[in-house]
């Protein structure tokens, strides 16, 4: 049997048949209405089935899958007994992997800044595009010199040696002003204080070890810690995103298979959108549409459906919505915009049911036979295995100790990259072309400390006034000058009086 069980109602129920498990979907309602439960429900089935999963935890309740449920007591009995489920239902513990990009809550998920690319890592840093453009021309020559981009260290080193080798670098790859230059390199430090640091390294995130199995053939639930990371909406929506596009470029084709390879849960969903450019929405867009043949889910979690794009939410066939609460002129629209969005049912007043729905019930509809959407029924959403909350630090350190993968990503690895190869690049510059190299840090002088400014006008001259080398030079040319001249002077008067002799 492979569909799983989202929830049910006196006559009917609602199954996600795993062979439209990759035809994307949709889980909306505002909060305390019972979203993340539907989500643990679905990421549950298809762990069962075998396909790994990965997704956000925002507010740390996600983590109680890796904990078996509490023993069910009377009201969730007389709940699963609505279900139907009361003989199968057993708490159990799911297959669960914490990661965390800043390596707290889980092992350390870190991508390159090569792998991340100029596109995503403006957005990131907030670029416009005459800054994207110079980020684009510093990616360009690194690929060019085989300067490998890394970490922030890397991509700060090769920033600084455009700003030093300015007019080279405009000559062979387009104008790189220092204005611009100046506000990649302010917004690149900004994203370092916000932690970002620990993201961008190495060993980087191998997408092989987001899709396992345990030993039992259950797909693994990997969750990202993201209580943090959410407070940082760019970075947070970027690096869901990259991930995406990583899938979509590595995977290969394979059409519609019997269930989905991978299914990637977007938590929050309207930040990924929120502020977003036009090329960045159609790339979103293409990766949305065009994934699904790789084998991969995409199910957007949010509180409005209006919050992702019409072009993305036609692309969602499996549909749950929670309760929304019209109270404002906007909450109206998007009432009647979920519910129009459902296949109708003549038995339903989509539109008014929506307000009324209670915590743990939802409207829901799934495709089933030809890829045909069935009509939407009001149901009482099941319930997971596994436990419905948080769990304690001692709990998550044990599932991090048998971690699978922690051996691999929890030691940070730091080779020879673009700030090293620049480095040793300036440092045989110094040996071959020591004056040159001399004069460079003399002219630099005035930035440091006030008495290495002043140091400096008084060897060197300020626009003012003469420095010392200069001083001496003229004294000695003035002074050469007259030896000379009363040399000259000295011969044609000897000659002339000579010739008197």
């Amino acid at each position: 049997m492979n569909d799983i069980l989202i929830g049910k109602n006196e006559t009917t129920a609602v199954e996600l048949d795993s062979r439209f498990g990759n035809r994307h979907g949709m889980i909306a309602g505002a909060t305390g209405t019972g979203k993340t439960v539907s989500l643990m429900v679905l990421a549950e089935g298809f762990s069962r089935l075998g396909t790994p999963v990965f997704l956000a935890d925002v507010k740390g309740d996600i983590a109680g899958m890796s904990q078996a449920a509490s023993p069910a007591g009377d009201k969730l009995k007389a709940r699963l007994a609505k279900l139907g489920i009361e003989n199968a239902w057993r708490p159990q513990a799911d297959p669960v992997v914490f990661w965390d990009l800043y390596g707290k809550l889980g092992s350390p998920v870190r991508a390159t800044i090569s792998e991340m690319g100029p596109t995503l890592l403006a957005r990131v840093l907030e670029l416009n595009d005459t800054q994207q453009g110079v980020l684009e021309i510093v990616f360009k020559l690194a690929d060019d010199n085989g300067w490998l981009l890394l970490d922030l260290d890397d991509l700060r080193a090769l920033l600084n040696y455009v700003g030093d080798n300015a007019k080279d670098v405009s000559q062979h790859y387009g104008l790189v002003s220092k204005s611009s230059l100046g506000a990649v390199q302010r917004a690149l430090l900004q994203l370092e204080q916000q932690g970002a640091a620990k993201f961008f390294g190495e060993p980087a995130l191998d997408l092989k070890d987001i899709m396992r199995q345990d030993m039992s053939g259950r797909g693994i639930i990997n969750i990202l810690a993201a209580d943090q990371l959410i407070l940082k909406p760019k970075l947070y929506s970027t690096f869901l995103l990259w991930m995406l596009s990583e899938l979509f470029e590595q995977l290969p084709e394979v059409g519609d298979p019997d269930q989905p390879k991978l299914v990637f849960f977007f938590d929050e969903a309207h930040l990924l959108f929120d502020d977003c450019p036009p090329a960045l929405q159609q790339k979103v867009e293409q990766v949305v549409r065009l994934i699904r043949s790789k084998g991969v889910g995409v199910y957007f979690c949010s509180q409005n459906p209006d919050d992702v794009p019409d072009v993305i939410l036609g692309q969602m066939g499996n549909r749950i919505q929670h309760a929304l609460r019209a109270f404002t002129p906007r909450d109206q629209k998007a009432v009647k915009a979920a519910a129009e969005t459902f296949a109708p049912n003549p038995k339903l007043d989509v539109a008014q049911v929506i307000g009324s729905l209670g915590v743990g019930e939802a409207l829901a509809s799934t495709l089933r036979d030809k890829g045909a959407p069935t009509p939407v029924e009001r149901v009482l959403i099941s319930t997971p295995t596994c436990r419905l909350g948080p769990i304690t630090d001692e709990e998550r350190k044990t599932i991090r100790a048998r971690s699978p993968v922690g051996p691999k990503y929890d030691t940070p690895v730091n080779r020879e990259s673009a700030a090293e190869m620049l480095a040793k690049r300036a440092d045989e510059k110094a040996v071959d072309h020591p004056t040159e190299v001399a004069q460079k840090e003399a002219a630099s002088a005035p930035q440091g400390s006030a008495w290495g400014g002043a140091m400096h006008d008084a060897i060197f001259g300020s626009k003012r006034r003469q420095g010392m080398i200069e001083t001496m030079a003229k004294q000695t040319v003035r002074t050469m000058g007259s030896q000379l001249g009363r040399q000259i002077l000295r011969g044609v008067l000897g000659g002339i009086f000579g010739g008197r002799r």
